[in-house]
């Protein structure tokens, strides 16, 4: 442990105008800006998901959220500024652009939601590769209300304190610097932790009263050259599993696509995973070939919850009578899909459905191994399979001269 730095955070803890005892210890209004924002929150995303978000912000919902962070003073002060509407820079384009704002609303859903670490820092990078115009590291200042004792609040005079207490060069302006930044306050907070909190508020205050030179330092909190390098490590093992994560995301959004649009022109109603059904793939939404809700099929709830969740359902037109039903599959275990088809096939037994997984080309004979097993085979029920290629070849062909469920067959295979 840093016998200086921990020196630092006791004259830090004892000034009793630091922000640590003025803003984070004792403080009512801090705590109740917590539940005030959370709800904020869930109204901004219930405005974007049902398009009542407008194209401004100010009267916006996304305006109260930051004006009660806002109020809190001190620790963010400035923290709307990124998020004004500035017509001529056309930034944060989160307004005016609908696939920037929907995905935004679906970041703050899902980190809203988001019970673990490793959720919410993927949906940073994610947002991070989208590029959207103007929405930077600031955003992380309504992140800190949902989950305090993950991420730390961003300013500029926390980053000047920060680089001013580690001799670090952070800039503002880019979500990987702050995702260092991150790294390392969590580190010494940690290392620290019984002297300041959990809630990275404590450590970030800190941080801001170095930055607006309230509380001088000299080198007490440099990194070794060992940390550097472990962060380092650490952040592009990180960025390397979510970038895999997202292109096997997208290849699975893209195959329900392609079901989607191929049942809708058959004549078919359709509908995605209830989880799913905010996606959106070359610029169309799944939502506007979508029913707007699961039919009631007549099972008991554990079973409709279940079938709800198979990625991509064909209805016969205008009834609940189910005809199709394909799990895409990725680098998961292709079990748990045939377990739901089969879930379902046995829900309707006298009138089932035809059952399709869609799959890898490089995992057809794994498939192969899975459907051969005694416990599938014994069941005798039968499930065709889909190579990503053929769909994605075949899938606008199958549009145009397709006449029925029985054209997917063409493109399929099966397992004697």
């Amino acid at each position: 442990m840093n016998i200086e730095l921990q020196e630092l955070l006791e004259k830090y803890k004892c000034d009793k105008e630091s922000v640590f005892n003025t803003w984070f210890i004792n403080n009512d209004e801090r705590l109740k800006a917590f539940r005030s924002i959370r709800r904020g929150v869930q109204k901004v995303i219930l405005e974007i998901k049902t398009k009542e978000f407008g194209n401004d912000y100010k009267g916006s919902s996304l305006e109260f959220v930051l004006n009660c962070i806002t109020e809190q003073k001190q620790v963010f002060i400035g923290a709307s500024h990124a998020f004004y509407w500035k017509p001529k820079l056309r930034i944060p384009d989160i307004y005016e652009n609908e696939e920037n704002k929907m995905a935004f609303g679906q970041f703050l859903e899902n980190c809203y939601n988001a019970t673990r670490e490793d959720r919410i820092l993927k949906e940073i990078i994610h947002l991070d590769q989208r590029k959207i115009k103007g929405l930077g590291p600031a955003v992380v200042n309504i992140l800190y209300f949902l989950h305090p004792e993950i991420i730390p609040p961003f300013n500029t005079a926390i980053v000047n304190g920060f680089n001013h207490l580690f001799k670090e060069n952070i800039k503002l302006g880019s979500w990987q610097e702050y995702l260092r930044m991150r790294e390392i306050i969590i580190g010494k907070n940690s290392q620290h932790r019984s002297i300041l909190s959990k809630d990275l508020g404590a450590f970030s205050g800190l941080l801001f009263d170095i930055g607006v030179k309230k509380l001088m330092v000299g080198d007490e909190g440099a990194l070794s050259d060992d940390e550097k390098v472990k962060i380092e490590k650490l952040l592009k093992k990180r960025h390397k599993e979510v970038t895999n994560e997202k292109e096997e995301e997208d290849l699975h959004t893209e195959m329900q696509y392609h079901l989607l649009k191929i049942g809708h022109s058959l004549g078919y109603d359709v509908i995605s995973a209830s989880n799913d059904r905010s996606r959106c793939h070359d610029g169309t939404n799944f939502s506007f070939i979508s029913l707007p809700g699961f039919p009631d099929i007549g099972v008991d709830r554990d079973t409709n919850n279940t079938i709800a969740l198979i990625d991509v359902i064909w209805f016969e037109k205008g009834t609940n009578k189910i005809v199709c039903a394909f799990e895409v599959e990725k680098s998961t275990s292709i079990y748990s899909g045939i377990l739901r088809l089969t879930d379902l096939y046995f829900s309707f037994p006298e009138d089932p459905s035809s059952l399709f997984l869609i799959i890898p080309d490089n995992r057809e004979k794994e498939l192969e191994l899975q459907l051969s097993r005694p416990a599938i085979k014994g069941n005798n029920i039968e499930i065709h399979y889909i190579l990503f290629s053929d769909l994605r070849k075949h899938c606008d062909a199958i549009c145009t001269f397709g006449d029925s469920k029985e054209t997917l067959k063409k493109i399929a295979k099966v397992v004697n």
